[in-house]
């Protein structure tokens, strides 16, 4: 009997001075959980919007369910069978959560007939909701149940997941494993796209591993490990990362001392005596699911929000809290923040021009205001090679760059520079396992040579593997540290959760 569900058959697509998908060829079994990796650019994405409408290929076919599937649009695609839990939420934060599984739904149905199909989605896959909640009360777990729930209410064959767990904690992570489980046994066939290789190795049956637009391999995940699938992924060996506690002085760099903000709006979490300090040469972790007050931190941090209703931030011995940005940067503190494009770097500007973003007193770009070019120019090359941006040069646009080769830039651009202290916020969210270990590397290597660091990020994993300690923010609040070595991943996960301090 013929398993194949869905066959690639050689698919390819072209863009302007990249060949994104390049003769792809594999099939996916019926009933099955199969993986798709590669690094950032590799060529997932195009391949993902081809199979579900959003792009046309230039050549090949796919066939699905035996039959070859021409599609132009995402509502053909779910009026064929398949669905897309998008790895950026795409809800209304200001409404129900009633009103956003209504929107999604492509025909008409009654209040009624949809609280009838969602108690029996909700038995079935354990996907309880509160059809009443808005949007805006729910945490990240919860959020992703309404996107899950809304595509299963159009009864999808084939379900396409992108970066699934990249907000969840440990505990929602298990969870949404039994659901997907069970939709398998169930009979329906899932894409799981994914940079979390273990992840791979516990969920999925089988796994297709892209690079450079090309299908490097296709197996079972049988008898593959992690470091295995990074091997086949990047062509070479990734080292273990090693961090340690000797060169950490018994100097205080940073101290955030009884922070608190309040917004008076449902969409901004307010801060409460937020408290830590930052050892010269440490890193200093901040772990929490989205919408617990990363963000609000991060501006006040900063320097993006300086109406703050008490508390103190001092940097080497001088209260900052009141500075702008730019007068942060000339007490030799740098920024990244969580949205890359767009905050980090302007899309339509070029690699070489967006240096220009981050000025420091020692780059000495400019002379008696007139830019030095060359300087600029020299700057952005060096980051190119010294960070491995994949790149057709510096005077390509930022937008043209993958999400994982621009970070590598912005970070690159910041750490260039040699700050006392780096602030840096979801250092490898959504990026392929190259990337993520140099970007880590990077970080490791920086705090040895005596900058102090914090990293504000929901994965555990990076966490643990990079900082020295690590607090929890939750609603607001902050956990006490602990050291990483002595990192509890139960008692972390339920922290994020808002239980068990």
């Amino acid at each position: 009997m013929n398993n194949t569900f869905i066959k690639f058959n050689n698919i390819t697509k072209k863009f302007p001075r990249v060949i994104a998908n390049d003769d792809i060829s594999f099939d996916i079994k019926k009933s099955s959980v199969h993986a798709l990796l590669g690094e950032n650019g590799a060529g997932k994405s195009t391949l993902v919007k081809v199979l579900y409408g959003l792009l046309a290929s230039d050549h090949g076919t796919i066939t699905f369910n035996d039959q070859e599937l021409n599609i132009s649009s995402p509502s053909e695609a779910r009026n064929k069978g398949i669905g897309m839990v998008f790895q950026h939420f795409s809800l209304f934060e200001s409404l129900t959560v009633r009103d956003n599984l209504i929107l999604g739904i492509d025909k008409k149905i009654s209040y009624s007939d949809l609280k009838n199909q969602l108690e029996n989605i909700s038995s079935k896959y354990n996907l309880p909701l509160d059809l009443d909640a808005p949007i805006t009360s729910l945490s990240a777990g919860e959020k992703q149940r309404v996107e899950i729930v809304r595509i299963l209410l159009q009864d999808p064959q084939l379900l396409i997941m992108d970066e699934p767990t990249s907000v969840l904690t440990p505990q929602e992570v298990e969870n949404l494993f039994v659901t997907l489980n069970a939709l398998v046994k169930e009979g329906r066939t899932i894409l799981y796209i994914t940079h979390k290789l273990e992840e791979v190795i516990t969920l999925c049956n089988d796994v297709t591993i892209m690079r450079n637009g090309k299908v490097i391999d296709s197996c079972s995940t049988d008898n593959q490990t992690a470091k295995s699938l990074a091997t086949k992924m990047l062509g070479e060996k990734l080292e273990d990362l090693k961090t340690d506690y000797s060169h950490i002085k018994n100097e205080i760099s940073f101290s955030s001392k009884n922070i608190s903000c309040s917004f008076n709006d449902p969409f901004f979490t307010d801060l409460k005596n937020i408290s830590f300090d930052v050892n010269v040469g440490e890193i200093f972790g901040i772990a929490g699911v989205a919408g617990n007050g990363q963000s609000e931190l991060m501006d006040i941090l900063v320097g993006e929000n300086t109406l703050i209703d008490s508390g103190e931030l001092i940097f080497n011995n001088r209260n900052i809290e009141f500075l702008n940005p730019q007068k942060r940067r000339d007490l030799s503190m740098a920024f990244v923040p969580e949205n890359r494009l767009g905050h980090s770097a302007v899309p339509e500007l070029t690699l070489s021009e967006n240096i220009l973003l981050s000025q420091f007193p020692n780059n000495k770009f400019s002379k008696n205001g007139i830019l030095n070019h060359n300087s600029i120019e020299d700057y952005a090359i060096k980051v190119i090679e010294n960070f491995n941006v994949v790149t057709p040069g510096s005077d390509a646009k930022a937008s043209s760059l993958s999400g994982g080769n621009l970070q590598k830039f912005v970070i690159g651009r910041e750490i260039s520079s040699k700050p006392k202290l780096l602030i840096i916020s979801h250092p490898t969210w959504g990026i392929d396992a190259g990337a993520e270990h140099s970007i880590r590397e990077s970080l490791i290597d920086l705090s040895k040579n005596g900058t102090s660091i914090i990293v504000l990020s929901q994965d555990l994993d990076e966490l643990i593997e990079i900082t020295h300690r690590i607090a929890v923010i939750f609603d607001g609040k902050l956990s006490k540290p602990i050291n990483t070595n002595e990192v509890d991943i139960a008692k972390l996960g339920l922290l994020m959760g808002g239980k068990n301090e």
